[in-house]
């Protein structure tokens, strides 16, 4: 959790509140979720399911999440949708993904 932890810190100031709402709304989903960095970002575990959080310059990524489990998210929101599986959230977009899309996508891609 210490490398989660200094990956969480070191998000700049920008993005960080787009990141913890992504992360608190996983584990608010799933309380259970075990978190540790994988591909370089940190990844929420439940059971053999996987989503990963990153951060880059655009904001916030989500990898992992299966075109058959995001909960009707790509067809909600098709320009957020960038390559095979990946969501790309920039600050401005906040205002139009509500929190029960992304718990939506969430729940869909963690469920077992």
């Amino acid at each position: 959790m210490d490398s989660v932890q200094e990956y969480i810190d070191a998000i700049a100031p920008g993005h960080r509140s787009l990141f913890d709402r992504v992360s608190g709304l996983i584990l608010e989903e799933f309380p259970q979720a075990s978190v540790a960095l994988s591909y370089g970002m940190p990844t929420y575990r439940v059971e053999k399911r996987r989503l990963h959080v990153g951060v880059w310059q655009h904001g916030v990524s989500i990898y992992g999440w299966g075109t058959d489990r995001d909960g009707g998210f790509s067809s909600r929101h098709p320009t957020l949708i960038s390559g095979k599986a990946t969501i790309r959230l920039r600050s401005k977009d906040t205002a139009v993904v509500t929190d029960d899309e992304l718990r939506a996508l969430i729940r869909a891609a963690l469920r077992a």
